[in-house]
């Protein structure tokens, strides 16, 4: 799960498996709205201050990625790698 709290993703870096599909949560602790958004993923959903999105994505080669709040791009970014093999989210 991804924790959005004063315009920062917390974990900042997310691993995922590569080849296969992956779900993840977001939850915005935030007062105000967020937008998680990435072009690498091809999501953009916004979250609403206290709620919760999921975001269900992949297959991905092995790489990084990056996400970020469109609200605050320059506040909450991150990234995610897929890995081949086993990963933890």
């Amino acid at each position: 799960m991804l924790i959005l709290k004063d315009h920062q993703f917390t974990p900042a870096a997310v691993t995922v498996p590569a080849g296969e599909r992956f779900r993840i949560e977001v939850e915005n602790r935030d007062t105000t709205p967020a937008e998680f958004e990435s072009s690498d993923l091809r999501v953009e959903k916004i979250v609403v201050p206290g709620g919760k999105i999921v975001v269900n994505a992949g297959p991905l080669k092995p790489g990084t990625y990056t996400f970020f709040d469109d609200y605050h791009p320059d506040q909450a970014k991150g990234t995610l790698t897929a890995v081949a093999g086993k990963a933890q989210e």
